[in-house]
């Protein structure tokens, strides 16, 4: 992987976030029963997949690292990024409590990432990775 990267945006990172939600709730409501368990499980894995990048990441065009070595984001470090929204997404079943444990740690995760000298978040600290900008491939002709 190249030396030089750009650390992606927050914007970027949101509408990246938005869509692995989308994917998420869409596993919830068409499987009925395991949709939670599946939901759950790409929330805390899906960082780990196609070279460090979860589905949503992969369409916007980003990718997470580790902080360290700049490779690829593995399961083991998708899981342990993603584990502050996992333990927010076990409450989604209790109605009030539920909804508001999660949106509470997506403002907590929001206001260390703008804090972040490094664009990290909690859980990027708890795995040291970064996300940034994966750099487009040019076909030639």
């Amino acid at each position: 992987m190249s030396e030089e990267f750009k650390t992606a945006g927050l914007l970027l990172r949101t509408v990246a976030k938005i869509l692995d939600f989308i994917i998420i709730a869409a596993a919830v409501e068409v499987i009925p029963k395991a949709g939670f368990f599946a939901g759950i499980a790409y929330l805390l894995i899906g960082d780990g997949f196609f070279d460090g990048r979860s589905l949503g990441k992969k369409l916007i065009g980003l990718r997470v690292v580790s902080a360290d070595t700049n490779t690829p984001c593995t399961f083991r470090d998708s899981i342990l990024r993603n584990s502050t929204f996992g333990i927010g997404f076990l409450f989604y079943k209790m109605h009030w409590f539920g909804w508001i444990f999660i949106v509470l740690i997506s403002i907590f995760e929001f206001i260390i990432l703008l804090g972040s000298r490094d664009g990290m978040r909690f859980g990027d600290e708890i795995a040291k990775t970064i996300v940034i900008e994966s750099p487009r491939v040019k076909q030639e002709v």
